[in-house]
């Protein structure tokens, strides 16, 4: 039996001998590597993050003491070590464990982490609420340098430096340093800073000395003069927090007994923790950026390197072509420059790429800019990140009414990384923006297409489109805002996007069945030409629109909106969409039939239609 079989809390992981932690920590690892291979996942962040993880369970309780993980890439361990060890194996799969932290799976989940860099306003609130309400327990932020590169984070480490509470915010550092210490003596103190005797020695200062508040306070007031005039200065610090660190993130006995004091300090404290991403696995060690993400793999060969053509890959290369036309064109990512294909535009135009981690608001605000003095930058991103930028798309971009293209990957259901990833929202919110026109491929042909619509067309501008590869529809029908695709006397089937493929396959199983429908696609979905759509719905009466967006915004809901406008009878009608948005995790052929996307879900809902 492994010891990993015998644990299903904090409290049992304390109860183990410290001796036997790194074969604990070993079982976690081949663990993760398993069903990663098997079912895909965030691999080298929650690699990197084991030691870290067993530490602060050997210190808190997950029950009742708050660890919030930021983003939550790293979430593997915790999970196996609270209960879910018997269910890992469901990872990411329709009805099993979400790939995030996930409150409603599990007590042990503080906060939902699906978003980077909004850990430490989340645990501050969690500190404060313990305050306002007179509990104890202990609240720990757990945060990577990638989502330290994100605005919303440095938000809320100012705050959190200067509110006194007992919170704990532990930097896992797995790539870059931040205030970096420079020098023989900042290394020399680093080392001593987590020296158990030292600690020792701090803590019975802290029993004595510290009685004496007056004196207390003018020998820390003398220490901290004489640090600023020989080691340079600390961010963390001039923020308010007490700083420790760097430490290894891999010395599990080490990182129990500092966070075991850094608990014990009171007020603020940010422990700075260097972590490797990937560890114990030498492909992910050696390319992490790789392994960030993947599908499932042979563990002995590792990931292929291949790429298979994609709607990302496409518009990359699109993007490329164009650039070698027009030298006023720009790519901008947030950290994501393979996910959304720039990777050849990166290395093709390095003066005209950027990259500016995990920031989607300032990419954006950045993009206004550039296109102010004369650019054409073209912001990739993913739909769900999207939402982060949505005042910037407001005040920047609509506003001055400036030529920023995005171009808007994973649109729609992205499948296994679940509800804070699915591109639900996107149709809604960017109809909403003042001159923001939105273009809808079905194809890789006019993917191409409308990326150049988009760069031709004044003011902001937006393509969306899906995670993965086109079906069977490989048209380019881009010329126009709305066509009809078949024409039939019964139902007027209306969508756009990925789901054409679902909608044209429904109506040839509908026609076998004596229903024949006339489909019609929208390309523009910001002010669509719904003029064909009222007179296929005059000729049939009846209405059912296929969408992979949100009700709230969407494009069925409007249509029904125009149709009542122009007084258009109306049999029967129904909307095939993503509901409230809330969609789980899953594969995406699984999650359409869930929710009736698919063809054969449009030719039940048909069938009832029709047949009434």
């Amino acid at each position: 039996m492994k010891r990993l079989d015998r644990i299903h809390s904090s409290a049992d992981v304390k109860a183990l001998s410290a001796d036997v932690l790194p074969e604990l920590c070993q079982e976690l690892r081949e663990e993760v590597l398993a069903t990663v291979s098997r079912n895909g996942g965030h691999l080298a962040s929650s690699l990197g993050a084991v030691e870290l993880t067993v530490a602060l369970h050997r210190v808190y309780d997950s029950s009742r003491d708050r660890l919030v993980f930021d983003v939550g890439h790293q979430c593997y361990a915790h999970k196996l070590l609270t209960g879910r060890r018997d269910r890992f194996d469901s990872l990411r799969q329709l009805g099993g464990l979400a790939g995030f932290p996930r409150p409603n799976e599990s007590p042990d989940d503080a906060a939902i982490g699906g978003h980077a860099s909004t850990s430490v306003s989340v645990a501050l609130g969690m500190a404060r609420a313990r305050t306002l309400l007179g509990e104890d327990y202990g609240v720990v932020a757990i945060i990577g340098d990638g989502a330290l590169t994100g605005g919303v984070a440095y938000e809320g480490l100012c705050d959190c430096g200067n509110s006194k509470e007992n919170i704990l915010v532990l930097l896992n550092d797995n790539a870059m340093s931040i205030s970096e210490n420079v020098g023989g003596m900042s290394r020399l103190l680093a080392k001593v800073r987590v020296r158990s005797d030292y600690l020792r020695f701090k803590r019975f200062y802290r029993r004595t000395v510290g009685r004496y508040q007056i004196l207390y306070r003018m020998l820390h007031w003398l220490k901290e003069r004489v640090k600023d005039l020989f080691l340079p200065d600390n961010m963390f610090e001039d923020m308010g927090f007490y700083y420790l660190g760097p430490v290894d993130g891999h010395d599990v006995k080490g990182l129990e007994r500092v966070i075991t004091y850094a608990r014990s300090i009171g007020g603020p404290v940010l422990l700075h923790v260097c972590t490797q991403k990937g560890k114990g696995y030498a492909p992910a060690e050696q390319d992490p950026a790789h392994y960030h993400g993947v599908g499932p793999f042979d563990l002995d060969r590792g990931v292929e390197t291949g790429q298979k053509e994609s709607f990302s890959s496409v518009f990359g290369a699109a993007l490329c072509e164009l650039a070698e036309q027009d030298n006023r064109i720009a790519a901008v990512t947030a950290a994501m420059t393979d996910g959304t294909g720039l990777d050849d535009f990166a290395r093709r135009f390095k003066e005209r790429f950027f990259d500016v981690g995990i920031a989607e608001g300032h990419a954006t605000a950045m993009c206004a800019g550039l296109a102010q003095q004369g650019m054409r930058p073209v912001f990739a991103v993913y739909s769900s990140f999207l939402q982060r930028a949505y005042d910037m798309l407001i005040h920047d971009v609509a506003l001055s009414g400036v030529h920023v293209v995005l171009g808007v990957d994973r649109a729609g259901l992205v499948g296994a990384d679940g509800e804070t990833h699915q591109g639900a929202f996107d149709v809604g919110y960017l109809c909403s923006v003042p001159g923001m026109r939105l273009w809808a491929p079905s194809s890789y042909a006019e993917l191409r297409a409308m990326l150049r619509l988009a760069l031709e067309a004044p003011g902001p501008a937006a393509v969306r489109y899906p995670r993965g590869g086109e079906g069977a529809y490989k048209g380019d029908s881009s010329a126009l805002d709305t066509l009809l695709l078949r024409r039939g006397g019964d139902l007027t089937l209306v969508s756009y996007g990925i789901l054409i493929n679902e909608a044209l396959a429904a109506a040839e199983t509908l026609a076998g069945e004596g229903i024949e429908s006339d489909v019609l696609k929208l390309n523009r979905l910001d002010a669509p030409d719904l003029e064909p759509v009222c007179a296929s719905v005059s000729r049939t009466g009846r209405l059912l629109v296929l969408e992979d967006s949100a009700r709230v915004g969407g494009m069925g809901t409007r249509i029904l909106a125009e149709l009542a406008r122009h007084s258009v009878p109306l049999l029967a009608q129904r909307l095939l969409d993503l509901g409230d948005g809330v969609v789980p995790h899953g594969e995406v052929a699984q999650l359409r039939a869930m929710l009736g996307l698919d063809a054969a879900g449009v030719v039940r809902a048909a069938g009832e239609l029709v047949r009434g």
